[in-house]
């Protein structure tokens, strides 16, 4: 064994196959290395913020997507970083176009100039519209069909009553309706206030691309029973007392408010007022009910005042008598002979 060791050109040859392992293994991560970088990647970043420049006090532009898709390919360590360090920017410049119709790209910044970068869309086609903003007044609305029966829509108010409208002239000039509507549950038989979103719409109901201050307002709406005026009609029943006369029977109003299910109430020409005529005694007022037919109807009084103008006949007629002078048997009438008078 020493005999090995000691022996100088086996040593030798055990270094150079050393050497020569050593040189292979370096070589082999050399490649590896060099080859990494060299591998290829592609990816997509999707939805990225469009950054758009133009004059937005004075116009509108519409076609223009508010995100994109970035398509990237190139080594893989700069597509990750790409990805993760979001340093890159997406972006239109339209300041030194005018009002008009143009089909323009969208650029990018601060990519690695080692990638490849696409934009999806590439080109698009865009509108400039001088910006215009309008007033208009809010119309409340609500399914009618939610207030129960024997129930009505009194009123409905917005506040505030009015919105300024901002958007492209063309669209500006397609506006129909400014609504803002009420959400309710079935079976409104009260008034209440609620918030509502305003709507702006073309003739059609389509909702335009506008800008509305303020978007939402406050609805008071006010909900009342269904009611109407009926004229009223009197109607004498009982027997006239003996000796009275009447000359005038009056009631003290022409008609009554009814409050029912709108059936009910829009079929009534009249409501009858009974009086019994042998309750009469003397001129003046007296009280009477209205006839009330269906138990869902309500009046607005249920009693009216009666006015009575009437003559009692006297139940003794007086007479008048004249008394004749008093005389005796024996005397005689006197004449004009007995008093010498010619």
């Amino acid at each position: 064994m020493d005999k090995l060791f000691n022996n100088n050109w086996l040593i030798r040859l055990t270094a150079l196959l050393l050497a020569i392992a050593l040189f292979f293994y370096v070589q082999s991560e050399n490649n590896s290395t060099r080859s990494t970088p060299s591998e290829k990647q592609a990816d997509v970043i999707e939805d990225v913020k469009l950054e758009v420049y133009y004059d937005d006090e004075n116009l509108i532009v519409t076609g223009l997507p508010e995100t994109v898709n970035v398509g990237i390919e190139g080594p893989t360590p700069i597509v990750m970083r790409e990805k993760l360090a979001k340093d890159y920017k997406v972006f239109v410049d339209l300041s030194s176009l005018s009002i008009g119709e143009h089909r323009v790209t969208i650029q990018t910044e601060n990519f690695s100039e080692k990638l490849e970068v696409t934009v999806y869309p590439q080109v698009v086609n865009i509108s400039i519209e001088e910006k215009v903003t309008k007033e208009f007044r809010v119309e409340p609305e609500i399914n009618s069909r939610q207030i129960k029966e024997g129930y009505v829509l009194k009123n409905m108010l917005a506040e505030p009553k009015y919105v300024f409208v901002t958007g492209a002239k063309s669209v500006m000039d397609s506006i129909n309706y400014v609504k803002a509507s009420i959400k309710a549950e079935d079976g409104i038989t009260q008034s209440f206030k609620q918030q509502a979103n305003v709507k702006v719409l073309d003739r059609d109901l389509n909702k335009l691309d506008v800008t509305i201050q303020p978007e939402a307002v406050e609805i008071n709406v006010e909900i009342d029973e269904y009611n109407r005026e009926i004229p009223l009609t009197l109607k004498q029943t009982g027997q006239l007392p003996e000796g009275i006369t009447i000359n005038e029977l009056s009631l003290n109003q022409e008609s009554i408010k009814v409050s029912g299910p709108q059936s009910i109430v829009d079929s009534l020409n009249e409501m009858i007022v009974e009086f019994d005529l042998s309750k009469l005694k003397e001129s003046g007022d007296y009280e009477a009910k209205i006839q009330k037919l269906e138990n869902p109807m309500k009046l607005s009084n249920e009693t009216v005042t009666i006015h009575a103008n009437i003559t009692v006949a006297e139940d003794e007629s007086e007479t008048s008598t004249v008394e004749s002078p008093e005389t005796d048997g024996n005397t005689a009438p006197v004449t004009d002979e007995d008093t010498g008078e010619e």
